[in-house]
């Protein structure tokens, strides 16, 4: 016998039979009536629970359960929360790996591989540090670290999104270093390396921009380090409400 049907004919064994008994021939009058009448009202109450329960259901997937781990309930009129926009996270059939551990949307890495081999040729030493990240490990950067340092959500909020908002789930979003100046990753101090020099002069013409500049609106960290890609017609899309509110003055 194959073994998937053995672990099954076991998992029946396992269930032991039901004891049903076996109705007299001769029943009351009506007997049979009051029984069809109440299997309706059983079937008929077991209806209105499913459809209940999906309702509530339905309306919880539309509304991420965050108060209880501090994060607002909705966001706000604008779209974002805690300064954050929200964003997708990318089909795995758009990444692929750029580097050992860190995967990037197929069209930002190949924007990446010539802006670094142009870097190269100027003396730059352009290190990927982080690409792609799922909204599962994004909720564990946020809300682990945040009880790590004892951080509320609007405190976290500032140096990293929330899950569900962050543009790293795009798989366009990418954090640069230098490799001569490894002390600065992840630092502000980049800005005051050759690497983000050189970005400065240079990114927009591989179609990367500077995602939270000094001063941002969004209330975001300055982070010299954290870069997106809006070179196509998808990433323009996915990046418009960031780039609209950025446009709009105050």
């Amino acid at each position: 016998m194959p073994r998937g049907a053995s672990a099954r004919r076991q998992l029946r064994d396992d269930i032991p039979v039901a004891r049903r008994s076996v109705p007299s021939r001769r029943r009351a009058k009506g007997v049979g009536l009051r029984l069809f009448v109440a299997s309706l009202l059983v079937c008929s109450g077991a209806v209105l629970t499913v459809v209940f329960v999906l309702d509530q259901t339905s309306q919880r997937a539309q509304q991420p359960e965050v108060q209880e781990r501090g994060l607002p309930s909705r966001p706000s009129s604008d779209g974002r929360l805690l300064g954050h926009f929200p964003y997708l996270q990318a089909d795995r059939s758009e990444l692929i790996t750029f580097s050992p551990g860190i995967q990037l949307h197929v069209d930002a890495a190949e924007a990446l591989a010539a802006m670094r081999q142009a870097a190269a040729a100027d003396g730059v030493d352009l290190r990927l540090l982080s690409g792609f990240r799922s909204i599962d490990l994004q909720e564990s950067i946020f809300f682990d670290v945040a009880s790590e340092r004892n951080q509320t959500a609007e405190e976290r909020a500032r140096v990293s999104a929330p899950p569900g908002y962050s543009e790293h789930s795009t798989g366009y979003a990418i954090d640069l270093g230098d490799g001569d100046a490894p002390e600065t990753n992840l630092s502000v101090s980049f800005e005051d390396t050759w690497s983000f020099r050189w970005l400065q002069d240079h990114a927009a013409r591989y179609h990367f921009v500077l995602s939270f500049p000094y001063g941002n609106r969004q209330g975001v960290s300055y982070e010299p380090w954290h870069w997106r890609f809006e070179g196509t017609a998808d990433a323009l899309r996915l990046f418009e409400s960031a780039r609209r509110f950025t446009r709009n003055p105050l």
